[in-house]
């Protein structure tokens, strides 16, 4: 019996020995988790290669041209109703809490119109526009590469980035254009023939309606393949896990000023031998021979303009033209304005798509 309770007593004391121990122990363990917890300085902060991703997008565009045959002189003016649709297609790389890059491709029409959108009553300046005559449609292949910066960083994986976050981008794109413009009905520098391509778009740039094609004058023609700037602000709203909604706004700035065709100045009609170049290099005379009677009056009484006959130093024969347009040694000469580069706006509506990045979510069984 005595070797019972002896048993028993030393188990007892091994028992709350043990304890005790743990005791130490689980402090000491305490103590050293404390001591890291004072220590850290924002871990989830680091964004690590397990928390960037990739993802697709599409967006609808809108886009919108400014330059030398916008309504008005100035740098923010564009016709509204020449706004064209546009699309993206857009892949990104997100690799830092602030920073993506992406590579897009977009296709988009703009327009411009001197008849439809400068104001004939503006003697100052948009009545010489409407006299002017021209137009243009240039359908635009672009290529991309962009780096974006969000306001709001997010420091977490895809699947906690933040709800929302304005954001600014740059980069560099490479473009296709080719300006086109229609056949009139009736050639006015030729007797008034009839055109039978008449109502037809044709490629201006072949046809160097400033003089590019031609000796007399030092103009180069101009590439149909260009490079500019993209840049500007958009905004980027978290639909789920893995969707993405945005709005942007986007400036094109160019290097060139010839995406509508126009940029310097008149010049002799008698160095085109394609009727079609020549009719197209100059319309006014077109605006006053085809128009209405308020066309006319615009040009004879309200501007003081009137017809002038000229006979060309190159070809020899006559042109009748509005006077300080088509000819290149009148002082109104101009045809546009080649201080200025043109520019063109992208308006997007754009919905991501993530593919994710190495973090996966945790199984459950």
């Amino acid at each position: 019996m005595k070797k019972i309770y002896t048993y028993g007593f030393l188990l007892v004391f091994l028992f709350l020995l043990g304890a005790e121990c743990y005791a130490q122990i689980n402090r000491r363990a305490v103590k050293r988790n404390n001591s890291r917890i004072g220590k850290f300085r924002g871990a989830s902060h680091q964004f690590s290669k397990s928390k960037r991703y990739h993802y697709l997008s599409f967006s609808v565009n809108s886009m919108n041209y400014f330059g030398d045959m916008a309504p008005a002189e100035n740098a923010s003016s564009t016709d509204i109703s020449f706004t064209r649709p546009g699309f993206t297609v857009m892949w990104g790389h997100r690799f830092g809490p602030r920073y993506t890059f992406r590579t897009q491709l977009t296709w988009g029409t703009l327009r411009g119109s001197d008849n439809d959108s400068a104001d004939p009553s503006d003697l100052t300046n948009g009545a010489y526009r409407y006299v002017r005559n021209l137009h243009f449609r240039n359908r635009i292949t672009e290529f991309a590469g962009i780096g974006m910066f969000d306001l709001f960083e997010n420091t977490q994986t895809h699947l906690n980035r933040v709800q929302f976050t304005p954001y600014a981008f740059v980069g560099i794109a490479v473009f296709y254009h080719n300006p086109k413009a229609q056949v009139p009905d009736i050639d006015v520098h030729n007797g008034n023939s009839s055109f039978a391509t008449a109502g037809e778009w044709v490629a201006l740039q072949p046809l160097g309606t400033e003089g590019q094609n031609s000796d007399l004058y030092d103009v180069s023609p101009y590439k149909r393949i260009q490079l500019a700037i993209p840049f500007g602000l958009g905004v980027r709203y978290k639909l789920n896990s893995v969707l993405d909604l945005s709005f942007e706004v986007g400036v094109r700035y160019l290097f060139f000023d010839y995406i509508d065709d126009v940029s310097g100045t008149y010049v002799d009609l008698g160095i085109f031998d394609d009727p079609v170049a020549r009719a197209l290099s100059d319309r006014s005379n077109e605006l006053y021979q085809t128009g209405s009677a308020t066309d006319q009056q615009l040009i004879d009484q309200s501007l003081s303009l009137g017809l002038n006959t000229y006979t060309s130093t190159v070809d020899g024969q006559s042109y009748t033209i509005v006077n300080g347009f088509g000819r290149e040694t009148d002082p109104l000469n101009v045809r546009g304005t080649p201080s200025e580069n043109d520019v063109y706006v992208v308006t997007s509506l754009r919905v991501a798509y993530i593919l994710g990045g190495s973090i996966r979510r945790p199984k459950f069984r």
